[in-house]
């Protein structure tokens, strides 16, 4: 069997010069004039090759939409987790009441 030869830093580093990450190509659009990745959409209008794909403003207050109604069932299951939990009175009227069931077992 070959014994494997060393691979000195240099050569490592050499193999690894190509790995270096490189800035991504960007396109102008030419509806609203921000950068986009070349052959995509934009993603702030929602035009492509001038003609409209994706109507952004009505996704945006879809999503909106959808975030308030989120907060309002957590703030509501907030609440009910509250609205659940027994005051101090309610916890000492329930120990007495289970000392008295005690007492009366006996």
């Amino acid at each position: 069997m070959v014994i494997r030869m060393r691979h000195t830093r240099s050569h490592t580093k050499n193999r690894r010069s190509h790995h270096a990450l490189k800035a991504p190509t960007l396109a102008k659009c030419s509806n609203c004039g921000e950068q986009h990745r070349p052959h995509h959409m934009c993603l702030e209008c929602g035009h492509y090759k001038g003609r409209m794909v994706v109507d952004m403003a009505a996704k945006k207050q879809a999503r909106e939409t959808r975030i308030k109604n989120k907060r309002e069932a957590i703030s509501a299951q907030a609440s009910e987790a509250e609205n659940m939990v027994p005051s101090e009175d309610q916890i000492e009227e329930k120990a007495e009441e289970t000392k008295e069931d005690k007492n009366e077992a006996k």
